[in-house]
């Protein structure tokens, strides 16, 4: 298979998502779940991706859609780049399993269709104050946080780009 097929393959609709989840399970899979917006790819995303895999079998990403972003206030600039983009590259890297856009203000719908054993977020959240902690910790999974790399994030690299 050629590498943008498998790439292409990675991007999910909620429906098919839900159909490799449960294939996935029936293999005794771990299944890790993470989402955030992804907008400039960077070594701390990369970094915090790896970690996220290491979790378990299958890492499932859920990306907010160009409309989600936008209503997270970020930056009247974000997103840089379109969902398409954003989910492609994200599924070219080795640790992801699968991506899946969401258009909601958080992934809830999308954590209780598909029954994470693990869901992840950055350390900068409480995992009791994470978003799906209740859906998780209710079916038996865990909660889990993963430190960032200090210095790297998309608003940083938002704001070098601006003053040079």
């Amino acid at each position: 298979m050629k590498h943008h097929s498998k790439i292409q393959d990675k991007i999910k609709s909620k429906e098919a998502l839900i159909t490799f989840v449960n294939k996935e399970k029936a293999l005794g899979h771990r299944i890790v779940f993470t989402n955030g917006c992804f907008d400039i790819l960077h070594k701390g995303h990369v970094d915090y991706l790896a970690k996220a895999a290491d979790k378990g079998d299958v890492l499932i990403v859920g990306v907010n859609t160009d409309e989600s972003v936008k209503r997270l206030g970020k930056s009247p600039s974000r997103p840089i780049q379109d969902e398409a983009a954003r989910s492609y590259v994200l599924a070219s890297l080795e640790s992801v399993s699968a991506i899946v856009l969401f258009n909601e203000d958080t992934p809830y719908e999308l954590i209780e269709s598909i029954i994470p054993d693990v869901l992840v977020k950055g350390a900068d959240y409480l995992p009791k104050n994470i978003v799906g902690y209740d859906i998780v910790t209710k079916n038996g999974g865990s909660v889990e946080t993963i430190d960032f790399i200090q210095g790297y994030s998309t608003s940083a690299i938002e704001a070098k780009i601006k003053n040079t």
